[in-house]
C-alpha cells in the first residue's frame, strides 16, 4: 500500500484528525445513514448523500473499486411512516397503505440521488427485511444485563456501560435532563432508551418473545451494519444531528452485544443546512425537497441540474454548515461551465494527482477546486494533456464534459464574455472590461463581483438586470 496516497479523515469520536487505516485494505467498509422513507427527501437529506459519494469515490480510486463496501440503509419502519400511510391511505389495510407509502418515497430518492449524480451503494438494506438480526441483537443484550422488558417494551440499560456517551461528550446527567429524552415511570433510568416496542392493531408488528411489536429506530441500523460489515468496520457516516441520541445508541447496542471495544473506527459526520441565512423549516416557507430543485421552479424561478446542486455542496467543507442559496447555485453553475468548456476527453482516465491529494486531506474540496482551475487554465492556454487531466477528474467527480454547456445557450456566450473581461481585469485594461460590462447590461445581464472567502480570488456571478 506505499503507493497509495495518504488519507486523512475527521473523527468525531476522537475529534481530531487521523490516518486512515482500514481493518482491512482488501475491503473497506462504511455504513451511512440513509433516508426513513416517508416523506420526499428535502435538500438536507442531500448532503450526506453527496458527501459520501464523493468519499465512496475516493475510497474506490485508493484502494480499489472491487475493494470497498458501501452500505447505506432505507428505513421503512417507523411511526412517521405509519402516520402517513394513514393519513394518505386510510381506505387501504395497513399493511397495504405503509408498502404504497414506502416505494413510492424510496424510488422518488433514487431518482433524485441518481440525478445528483451519486454512485448506488454496494448494498442498500430494508430495515424491514432484517427484524430477525434485530432481535437476535436484543436477545444478547439481554441476557447480558444490558437491556431489560417493561410494560411491553424491551429498554437498553444505559446504566450498564461506563463510558456511554463518548461520541456525543454527554455523560448520564446530560442525556436525563436533554430536552430530546423522554421520562417516563416504567424506565429504570430517564436516559434508557427504547430496542422493542409493542405494536397496536394500527401499527405494524412482527411476533417476537416479548409478544407483537417493532423496533425502536436505534437497532436497526445496528443489526444491518452487522449483517453486511461485521461486528467492527471502517467508517460509520452520516448528518451532525444523528451523533446524538441515534449514533450514540447505535454504539452502545453493539458494542454491548458483542463486547467489542468499538463499533466503527472512523465516526464521519456533515454539517448543518440553511436556506437562504435561515433555517429550513415548512413553517417558514423555504422547506425545499431535491425533486423541487430538479423538476419545479420553487427556488429562483427555475429548474436546477443536478450536477449544479452536487456542485453547490461541495464547494463548502463538508464538516462546516452550507448556507444554499441561489448566489451559490448560480456560482457553481458558472465554474462546472468553466471546467467543462476547458475539458477534453481522451486517452487519460485517471483523475489528477493533485485533487487526489487534496480531497485525501479531509475532503479539502476547496485545494481540488484551485487545482481543477489551474487545470482549465492550462487547458485554455492548449495544453492538450491538462485538459484531458480535467476530462478525466470531473468523471471522477460524477460530473458530465458537456451537459451544462448543451443546456445553457446563451450563458455559454455570457460566461465568454464574463472570463474576458476578469482577464481585462487582471491584464489593468479597465477600459475594455467597462466595455464588456456595458455590453452585458444592454443585454439585460448584470454583473456582481465578489471576492471568493477561500482564496481571495476576484470573482462574478451575474443575473437578470431589475
Amino acid at each position: 500500500m506505499s503507493d497509495k496516497p495518504s488519507l486523512k479523515l475527521y473523527n468525531t469520536l476522537t475529534r481530531s484528525k487521523e490516518d486512515f487505516v482500514p481493518f482491512d485494505p482488501g475491503n473497506v467498509r462504511m455504513y451511512v445513514c440513509g433516508p426513513t422513507v416517508y416523506d420526499f427527501a428535502h435538500i438536507g437529506n442531500a448532503r450526506p448523500v453527496i458527501v459520501f459519494d464523493l468519499l465512496y469515490r475516493l475510497l474506490r480510486h485508493v484502494y480499489g473499486e472491487n475493494h470497498v463496501t458501501y452500505v447505506r440503509n432505507i428505513t421503512d419502519v417507523d411511526d412517521k411512516i405509519n402516520a402517513r400511510a394513514l393519513r394518505d391511505h386510510p381506505d387501504l389495510p395497513l399493511n397495504e397503505a405503509i408498502r404504497r407509502v414506502t416505494e413510492t418515497t424510496a424510488s422518488q430518492f433514487h431518482k433524485d440521488v441518481a440525478a445528483l449524480g451519486c454512485l448506488p451503494p454496494s448494498i442498500e438494506p430494508r430495515a424491514t427485511e432484517h427484524i430477525g438480526g434485530m432481535i437476535a441483537i436484543i436477545e444478547r443484550l439481554l441476557a447480558k444485563g444490558h437491556a431489560y422488558e417493561a410494560e411491553g417494551e424491551v429498554l437498553f440499560r444505559v446504566g450498564s456501560m461506563p463510558d456511554y456517551g463518548a461520541l456525543s461528550g454527554r455523560n448520564l446527567e446530560d442525556n436525563i435532563a436533554g430536552a430530546r429524552v423522554a421520562i417516563d415511570s416504567h424506565k429504570e433510568n430517564p436516559a434508557d432508551f427504547v430496542l422493542w416496542k409493542a405494536s397496536d392493531e394500527n401499527e405494524p408488528g412482527w411476533d417476537s418473545p416479548w409478544g407483537r411489536g417493532r423496533p425502536g429506530w436505534h437497532i436497526e441500523c445496528s443489526a444491518m451494519s452487522l449483517a453486511f460489515l461485521g461486528e467492527t468496520f471502517d467508517i460509520h457516516g452520516g448528518g451532525l444531528d444523528l451523533i446524538f441520541p441515534h449514533h450514540e445508541n447505535e454504539i452502545a447496542q453493539s458494542r454491548c452485544a458483542h463486547d467489542t471495544p468499538m463499533m466503527a473506527r472512523y465516526w464521519m459526520h456533515n454539517g448543518y443546512l440553511q436556506v437562504e441565512g435561515r433555517k429550513m423549516s415548512k413553517s417558514d416557507g423555504n422547506f425545499i425537497t431535491i425533486r423541487d430543485l430538479l423538476e419545479t421552479e420553487a427556488f429562483g424561478g427555475r429548474a436546477w441540474p443536478g450536477e449544479v446542486l452536487r456542485l453547490a455542496m461541495l464547494m463548502t467543507h463538508y464538516r462546516e454548515p452550507i448556507d444554499f442559496s441561489i448566489a451559490r447555485l448560480e456560482e457553481a453553475g458558472h465554474k462546472l461551465v468553466s471546467w467543462q468548456r476547458a475539458a477534453r476527453a481522451g486517452s487519460q482516465t485517471s483523475p489528477d494527482a493533485d485533487v487526489i491529494a487534496a480531497l485525501s486531506d479531509d475532503l479539502n474540496f476547496s485545494r481540488a477546486s484551485t487545482a481543477l482551475d489551474a487545470l482549465a487554465r492550462a487547458a485554455n492556454r492548449g495544453e492538450d494533456a491538462a485538459a484531458q487531466a480535467l476530462a478525466a477528474t470531473l468523471t471522477f467527480f460524477g460530473f458530465s464534459l458537456d451537459s451544462l454547456i448543451r443546456q445553457s445557450g446563451d450563458d455559454t456566450a455570457t460566461a465568454e464574455k464574463v472570463a474576458a473581461r476578469l482577464a481585462a481585469l487582471a491584464a489593468r485594461d479597465f477600459a475594455l472590461a467597462d466595455t464588456i460590462r456595458a455590453e452585458l447590461l444592454e443585454q439585460g445581464i448584470q454583473l456582481m463581483d465578489y471576492k471568493d472567502p477561500e482564496t481571495g480570488e476576484r470573482r462574478t456571478r451575474w443575473e437578470a438586470a431589475r
